[in-house]
């Protein structure tokens, strides 16, 4: 039986790319950009690449990147997008879980909620963090985004949800937050691409700042920096609080 996230993404390309939440590619790529000093020779993992918006961003902007996702469909519009711009890019299909790269790169992105915080298990999203670590050479960087876990104790995750849905994209209802396992577990009715209408059981793993320190410390990374993810305006100035749905984590081996 298929997960909900593997269901969620299947032909679903073309309306993901429609989704609010995907609409800060270019901001976003300027701020890795500044984090690797604009140096050309870093070569990228982008893990939950999606339909690859971040990885064609950045080799159009003369990089080297290598996108995996789980998702065939996903990737086959990455792939479609890439060769509209003339663009050769290494897509691969892996799940994060299970990736083959060993001390390759130099730089390694998951954002937007790519793979990390979406396993049934805490131990599942770990062997993401620790596939993500080994795959980066030394002095090398990670940054990603995750569900900031001091939102959900201050506001309501549907209220915010509600507020940033488009009409004909994947709504969220019947949502609840469980404070001992800081999972929020909702309904998502979605129509894919071919019109197909989908209700799914979803859930969703929120993390706290200081467990996202000890997990990263505990694989060897040197220092962790975490701040608040502005769509699109990703910056080490925004200080984390509790009215940011999602933290910006850089971690330095």
């Amino acid at each position: 039986m298929k997960k909900w996230y593997e269901e969620l993404f299947e032909n679903y390309a073309m309306k993901y790319d429609n989704e609010c939440f995907v609409q800060g590619t270019i901001g976003e790529c300027d701020f890795i950009e500044k984090e690797i000093e604009h140096n050309k020779a870093v070569r990228i993992l982008d893990i939950g690449c999606g339909t690859g918006r971040h990885s064609i961003e950045l080799t159009q902007r003369g990089y080297t990147v290598v996108g995996v996702d789980l998702s065939e469909s996903q990737l086959k519009r990455a792939i479609e997008k890439a060769s509209e711009r003339h663009l050769k890019i290494d897509f691969q299909q892996h799940d994060a879980r299970n990736l083959p790269f060993r001390q390759e790169f130099n730089l390694v992105i998951m954002l937007c909620e790519g793979a990390f915080s979406l396993m049934e298990t805490d131990e599942m999203n770990f062997q993401i963090l620790k596939n993500a670590a080994d795959a980066l050479l030394p002095k090398g960087k990670l940054i990603f985004t995750t569900l900031n876990g001091l939102f959900p104790l201050f506001h309501s995750v549907k209220d915010f949800l509600d507020s940033n849905t488009i009409e004909g994209n994947a709504k969220c209802d019947i949502l609840s937050f469980d404070l001992m396992t800081f999972r929020e577990h909702n309904t998502v009715h979605v129509e894919d691409d071919l019109g197909n209408k989908k209700e799914l059981q979803c859930s969703e793993r929120y993390y706290v700042p200081s467990e996202i320190t000890w997990l990263l410390k505990t694989l060897d990374f040197k220092t962790v920096n975490i701040y608040g993810a502005k769509l699109g305006e990703f910056s080490r100035n925004h200080k984390l609080s509790t009215e940011d749905f999602e933290m910006l984590v850089i971690a330095e081996k």
